[in-house]
């Protein structure tokens, strides 16, 4: 960015209360947003991250609905789930709210309210899909049916989750309400809608002119919606369960979500900064950053935009929008439905202390500019050979010959060598990419140059084979492990955003802190630092009047370190600048206590959620069977052409009783039946055998199609036909009177 900023406030894209969390949303948005706030706030840069629960969602209440008990009721417990998932994985927001919250309801009342006012909407009678059984108009989502594109019997009117197809309910084949299984009706109904036609012009200038920095999946995807001509947007639906719209002549209307979530941010950010939310929303210096995934981008690039522009009042719009694009689960897309997925929350309660393995991988494999997949086996890999080789080799075999050898103080640089300069040396380069990738929404790229100090260190100590050395040059082997502490000192730095636990972990080992900004969680008041240790943060302090912002909107670091650092610290504290600088931890700095970092995770393990998964795939089999046999069984086959009554009357329909069955020799569905027709004793061969045994013909009455003409079937001579009922699923059963009458009785 060109443009220099005082401020940066970064949004995480709202997720719908209805769920828990699961690895596509965190590789998606909330890692790669978390990584960025982390990164800024250790450069010293004041940055507010918000987010929190959407919570009006129309998936919300069908699953209130499948479930028995109101949409408050699922948003209270997915909300809770949500957020603590997402503290437990280390994605600390400045504030996690709802959209269910008193002041979102007022503010995005108040900001439809404004818009009616200035009469930026029009509107528009249509006719929209309503379900005569339950009396209530449908969602898109309220109505499913197969999808024209891919055959699948169970999508939704606005999406097909099989082949990821955006779909509208009049393109479903046969559809059907999702509340009472009804064919919808359509009725007409009033809504207002933003005219986005009317901004298309100032968008077109705005992204396609002034934003061509943006990712190109995000970019492209703005061009193809604006070249293919934006349409009117409705921003009201007929529905019991969101924000009322706030206008006289409209019960039972409420905001449509995709209106009311993105004010949240507004709401959110006001929520928790009353006195001074406006520098953040209505400020030049400040720079707004959304981070969304893909099946988002026209709402936070097209459609919000429009609605902060229509407002006026001097909002700022999205300098950035970085998104991704999805991920899919062990080769299959991530399916909440079929509960094809991995759950942060069980995650969490399945791996205990190994949340940044999952921070690692997701980032490692990050869908930054195409779907990519998520395997277990490729977890399980990256944390052994990357991980724990790597990273966790390096610095355990500097920390454990350091004690060794020098009794867990860092030693002094007594023989330095030109490896040891050169292995330094490598680290700058690191830096300067690793910044250039975060700054640049490349978390993937960054995370391999973070991983690549690690490499350095575990080349180097590998080359210099201190453990050698030892034996004859004490000195020299005080130079080698001088080196190689800097370089966890610099380790400790560069992982933090990535690996929080890790790199707190290694903080501890190393006796130092880390000097990680401004933390706005503290609410109104001057901005603080906090310094990372021991937990979560070891200490906020008010920045002092030396210690204030410079021009550029950072913390002056050199003031910062002398005149906030907390009370009882006399440890190192580093700083972002200092990554990558010669010496970091000076001799004789006394080091923690050594432990491991990461941990082998062995086969059984991942087995374990293979299995899992391979259960919940048998399970959506099993049920998508049943359903398929359920709908085949209701299924009725259409009447055929009229007869007349004397057509009719030729046949000869009557009761009798089943004598003697056999199987016929050589056949898997014939029965040989000896029949009693009260006229006579005949033989008829019937294909009743897959449904039913010669025991079980034996004594029952029956009714036949007495003057069939004879047919030979397997050389012997078949006398009339049995009449069956056949159901949709193939399923047969054969017709018998509802109490014994005689033999021959004539039915019609």
């Amino acid at each position: 960015m060109d443009k220099k900023f005082k401020r940066t406030l970064v949004t995480c894209a709202l997720p719908y209360a209805n769920g828990p969390v699961h690895i596509g949303h965190l590789a998606g948005v909330y890692v790669p947003a978390d990584i960025y706030v982390r990164y800024l706030r250790m450069k010293g840069e004041d940055v507010l991250f918000i987010c929190g629960s959407d919570e009006h969602g129309v998936p919300i209440t069908i699953k209130a609905r499948k479930e028995g008990v109101t949409p408050q009721d699922i948003v209270d417990r997915y909300h809770n789930i949500i957020k603590n998932s997402f503290t437990g994985l280390g994605i600390n927001f400045d504030i996690y709210s709802r959209t269910s919250s008193k002041v979102h309801e007022k503010n995005a009342s108040e900001f439809f309210r404004k818009l009616y006012d200035d009469e930026k909407f029009i509107t528009k009678e249509t006719e929209q899909f309503f379900d005569p059984e339950a009396k209530t108009f449908l969602a898109d989502r309220y109505i499913t049916g197969t999808c024209p594109k891919c055959g699948n019997p169970n999508a939704y009117g606005d999406q097909c989750e099989k082949c990821g197809s955006t779909l509208s309910p009049e393109e479903l084949i046969d559809p059907k309400s999702a509340l009472s299984g009804s064919a919808p009706v359509k009725v007409k109904t009033k809504h207002w809608y933003l005219p986005l036609d009317q901004y298309e012009p100032w968008l077109r200038d705005w992204i396609l002119e002034q934003h061509k920095e943006w990712k190109s999946n995000v970019y492209g995807q703005c061009k193809s919606w604006l070249d293919g001509g934006l349409q009117p947007r409705a921003v009201s639906r007929d529905l019991d369960w969101g924000v009322p719209v706030p206008v006289d002549g409209a019960e039972g209307k409420v905001l449509y979500v995709w209106f009311d979530a993105p004010i949240g941010y507004i709401s959110n950010t006001q929520e928790l900064l009353p006195q001074s939310w406006k520098k953040w929303w209505k400020a030049d210096e400040s720079r707004l950053v959304h981070f969304i995934g893909k099946d988002n981008i026209v709402f936070h690039c097209i459609v919000f935009p429009s609605m902060l522009k229509a407002y006026g009042d001097g909002y700022i719009l999205p300098d950035n929008v970085p998104s991704n694009e999805f991920l899919n689960l062990e080769g299959d897309k991530i399916s909440t439905s079929r509960n094809w997925a991995v759950w942060l929350n069980e995650y969490l309660e399945e791996f205990p202390g190994q949340e940044d393995v999952l921070r690692y991988v997701l980032c490692a494999n990050a869908p930054e500019t195409k779907d990519n997949d998520f395997t277990w086996k490729d977890f399980q890999q990256r944390n052994n050979s990357e991980l724990v080789a790597i990273f966790g080799n390096f610095v355990n075999r500097a920390i454990v010959l350091t004690q060794k050898y020098f009794g867990g103080a860092v030693p002094a640089n007594l023989k330095p060598e030109a490896m040891d300069r050169e292995a330094l040396a490598e680290i700058v380069p690191c830096k300067e990419a690793l910044e250039k990738y975060i700054e640049t929404f490349h978390f993937r790229e960054a995370l391999k140059e973070a991983m690549n100090i690690a490499r350095i260190g575990n080349k180097y100590i590998s080359d210099a084979e201190p453990w050698k050395v030892a034996k004859t040059d004490m000195d020299r082997t005080a130079s080698i492990l001088y080196t190689s502490l800097q370089i966890c000192a610099d380790l400790a730095i560069a992982f933090e955003p990535f690996l929080p636990f890790s790199a707190e972990k290694l903080r501890n080992i190393l006796n130092i802190n880390v000097a990680a900004g401004f933390d706005h969680r503290a609410g109104e008041g001057a901005p603080t630092v906090n310094f990372f240790r021991d937990g979560e943060a070891r200490a906020l302090h008010t920045l002092s009047s030396e210690a204030s912002l410079t021009s550029e909107g950072k913390v002056d670091e050199k003031v910062t370190l002398s005149s906030t650092m907390p009370s009882d610290c006399t440890d190192p504290t580093l700083t972002w600048a200092e990554l990558g600088s010669s010496e970091l931890l000076a001799p004789g700095h006394k080091l923690g206590e050594n432990g491991l970092l990461f941990a082998k995770i062995e086969d059984e393990v991942v087995e374990k959620q293979i299995a899992k998964l391979e259960a919940a795939k048998a399970a959506n089999a099993a049920a998508a069977a049943e359903k398929a046999a359920r709908e085949a069984a209701a299924h009725i086959e259409p009447q055929k052409p009229e007869v007349e009554f004397d057509d009719f009357g030729r046949m000869d329909i009557r009761t009798a009783t089943v004598l003697a069955a056999e199987r016929v020799p050589k056949t898997d569905k014939l029965l040989k039946l000896t029949i009693d027709t009260g006229i006579d004793t005949r033989t008829i061969v019937s294909g009743i055998a897959e449904y039913y045994s010669p025991e079980d013909m034996l004594g029952k009455q029956i009714c036949i199609l007495a003057n069939l003409k004879p047919r030979t079937i397997r050389g012997i001579e078949s006398k009339g036909m049995i009449l069956m009922a056949k159901q949709g699923d193939g399923k047969m059963r054969f017709i018998t009177p509802q109490e014994a009458l005689v033999n021959g009785a004539q039915i019609g």
